[in-house]
């Protein structure tokens, strides 16, 4: 069994939740693992719901357009979580309540949190969001979720390598909590794991995974990119390079400021992997292998994002390396999960108290 064990957390009841923007479930399958039971979850990506739908087949996957979907049968279920994509907002002469984020998949969200009324709601994004036109974007979403009748906590960013997670992923997290309990209940993001794992946690058999990656599809690297690449060492980037390859490799970059450590870098077995990008062979965001000049293959992708070996993806190469690529990290979900099912447990703690 390659699967990561997970003990599932203690929850006095069944905790429903809904997932939006559910891709190819990294959220679902930590916050599954947590005690969260899925009543429904939506993508507009065909692959990706193909993806859910083929490897739970109890879950209520829905595909397609959000806006088509009405949330009020599920009114007052326990938990409605989701990455949406984040987009600007208009400022001119505007208010900026709920109505000003109309067309923007945010209101969506807040749509789906305002017809199904959850006691807490988990909003996931890119790190960026915070300083976002200088944090106004995430103000006006916090002000809207305040209006809503929600106690919003400090929107929190975590690193993945914090939480058994072979890769330094950060995101950024918002926890909602309806007002009617937040007073009664409070909500801890979850603590930080001493352990930092590598590469080599992720590929190769130890506490992570019980055997070795297996050997799935992946891309390759154009002849022109891989001859550049065989000269850089394990944890090595595009400096490693003799300076003459390093002006015909970056052109103008260069000549510009900054590390740019990313770029056409090998990673070593002792270290975390960078980010994963939704592509593994895209322009100057190179992830090779550290022994072998190529890209991360389709497996090493899944296993370097912690989803289970057991957990299959739809779609072609490509959409399955953006499904990965985009996912948020199985772990992580699952550390975010465990404190959301002890939130859980407050909450319902206090309800029986005050009956």
């Amino acid at each position: 069994m390659s699967e990561t064990h997970f003990p599932i957390f203690n929850n006095q009841h069944k905790y429903t939740s809904i997932e939006l923007f559910a891709g190819a479930g990294g959220m679902a399958i930590g916050m599954e693992k947590a005690g969260f039971q899925h009543v429904l979850l939506n993508d507009f990506d065909f692959a990706a719901t193909q993806t859910l739908k083929a490897n739970r087949l109890h879950w209520n996957v829905v595909h397609g357009d959000i806006t088509k979907i009405d949330f009020t049968p599920y009114e007052n279920i326990d938990l409605l979580a989701g990455g949406f994509p984040c987009q600007a907002f208009s400022y001119a002469g505007r208010k900026l309540g709920l109505e000003d984020t109309r067309g923007t998949l945010f209101y969506e969200f807040a749509r789906a949190l305002k017809e199904s009324k959850p006691k807490v709601f988990l909003a996931e994004n890119v790190k960026g969001l915070k300083s976002h036109d200088g944090g106004r974007t995430l103000q006006t979403m916090v002000n809207v979720f305040k209006s809503m009748g929600y106690e919003v906590l400090e929107p929190t960013v975590l690193k993945g390598i914090h939480y058994n997670v072979p890769q330094k992923r950060e995101r950024l997290f918002i926890v909602g909590i309806k007002k009617d309990y937040a007073s009664h209940v409070s909500f801890t993001f979850p603590q930080q794991s001493s352990k930092i794992y590598t590469l080599k946690d992720a590929l190769k058999k130890g506490e992570l995974f019980s055997c070795d990656v297996p050997v799935s599809e992946g891309q390759k690297y154009p002849e022109k990119k891989k001859k550049i690449l065989d000269l850089i060492p394990p944890g090595g980037y595009w400096r490693d390079l003799p300076v003459e390859l390093q002006k015909e490799y970056m052109m103008k970059s260069f000549y510009l400021g900054g590390g740019k450590t990313g770029i056409a870098r090998r990673i070593s077995w002792d270290e975390p992997s960078l980010t994963l990008t939704c592509s593994p062979a895209q322009k100057q965001t190179e992830r090779c292998h550290p022994d072998e000049t190529r890209p991360f293959q389709v497996r090493e992708y899944a296993r370097i994002q912690t989803f289970p070996d057991e957990w299959k993806f739809a779609g072609s190469m490509t959409q399955q390396y953006k499904q990965i690529g985009n996912a948020v990290p199985v772990n992580l979900s699952y550390a975010i999960g465990k404190s959301l099912i002890q939130l859980m447990n407050d909450i319902y703690s206090s309800e029986e108290k005050r009956v």
